[in-house]
């Protein structure tokens, strides 16, 4: 808190200024010249808040990171702007004006909901967090949207707020929590202040088994990028939906509740889903698009015979498969010119870095290779990328 309140300072946020950019090689050369003219612990501040809007430039972006406050957890913890600014759009889509924001952190979404025009109570009970959250509103220029207040989400009265989005705490000191009934607030507590509002959202861990969605809400997984960043638990909406989101985009695939894909022989192209297509088990309904089936029971690759646009499945032609066996498969690669070699896994307990270690990849050639189970198998299938035609996509 004491760090904050010195970095708000006209001479905190000039010498915020003056070490933006400094390199972590430099810190130490730097502190020492800077020490001959402000206080060590201004210096130490500036220089600790300098290195974290670094960090936080990769999800806020350089110009936001560049004006916001971060803690240590905040920039782990905090959700990537990209994603907020969709949840935020959702959310204004359904009619939202305004919304209690429980466990808002250092106010990422807060931020991206009050840039939506939602009217926004940031909740949190860390008095440095809820700090860092004002100032971080302020510093956006959204503070007459934004209020922040400091106390326990389980004693603040929703009642006057269009929604409620929750982003219970998924860590503790040791680690990445994984029992939603340990988060804190638990998940059942947050189901219950969901439900006691006309639109909610519940930020959860992309993992979380379907089984623990409740029946009333929808659930929504989403990657930015490629990268699985989160699931949603939406109530107010459509009930027993599923659905998977891809950002940038963002390009969203329903759910029709179809059974698994048939298993077929490899065939001329290999589909591999988007994170959280798989995530949401969305799979059949992207192999139902590509006239697709899987290779095997328990792997969410799907096979097909002809190259269909999709956003939600990067596409590979492959050109051989062989069973498991590294001499094999450094024969091929040597005897082809590969010496830039992807390894994907599904299904098999060989690293990558391993497997390229012992079949020491060289020459001017790339290639892919799958390690996978085909028909329960243990295979190797071996391709590039392929560019899907022109054409109408999944909507």
């Amino acid at each position: 808190m004491n760090d904050l309140a010195l970095l708000l300072t006209p001479e905190g946020r000039a010498l915020l200024d003056e070490v933006r950019d400094t390199a972590p090689a430099d810190e130490l050369a730097v502190a020492t010249r800077l020490r001959r003219d402000h206080p060590a612990e201004l210096v130490s501040a500036a220089l600790g808040q300098a290195r974290l809007r670094q960090r936080a430039a990769a999800k806020f972006g350089a110009a936001d990171a560049g004006r916001m406050f971060f803690t240590p957890n905040g920039v782990e913890q905090s959700t990537r702007a990209g994603v907020a600014a969709h949840r935020a759009e959702r959310f204004k889509h359904l009619g939202v004006t305004s919304v209690a924001d429980l466990c808002c952190g250092i106010g990422g979404d807060a931020v991206a909901f009050a840039r939506a025009g939602i009217r926004v109570l940031a909740v949190d009970r860390d008095p440095v967090t809820a700090a860092v959250a004002r100032a971080n509103a302020e510093a956006l220029g959204l503070g007459e949207l934004v209020e922040v207040r400091e106390a326990d989400v389980t004693e603040v009265d929703t009642g006057g707020y269009d929604a409620v989005f929750v982003d219970p705490a998924r860590r503790g000191g040791r680690g990445r929590i994984f029992d939603p009934e340990a988060y804190s607030p638990p998940l059942s507590w947050a189901i219950e202040a969901a439900r006691r509002a006309p639109r909610a959202a519940l930020k959860v861990a992309p993992g979380i088994p379907h089984e623990a969605v409740p029946a009333d809400a929808e659930a929504e997984w989403i990657s930015d990028g490629g990268d699985v960043k989160e699931a949603v638990v939406w109530f107010g909406t459509e009930p027993g939906l599923v659905r998977a989101t891809l950002l940038p985009g963002p390009r969203t695939l329903l759910g029709k509740g179809l059974p698994d894909p048939e298993v077929r022989p490899v065939g001329r192209y290999l589909y591999e889903p988007d994170g959280a297509v798989i995530r949401a088990h969305l799979v059949a309904e992207v192999a139902e698009h590509l006239d697709g089936g899987l290779i095997d029971p328990t792997i969410a690759y799907v096979t097909a015979n002809e190259l269909r646009p999709t956003p939600y499945a990067s596409a590979y032609e492959i050109s051989d498969q062989l069973p498991f066996n590294v001499k094999r498969l450094k024969a091929l690669l040597r005897e082809r010119g590969v010496g830039t070699l992807t390894v994907k896994k599904r299904g098999s307990a060989v690293e990558p870095e391993e497997l390229r270690r012992k079949v020491k990849p060289q020459g001017p050639n790339a290639a892919t290779v799958f390690l996978t189970r085909v028909a329960g198998a243990p295979t190797m299938l071996i391709g590039a990328p392929a560019t899907p035609p022109a054409a109408t996509a999944l909507p």
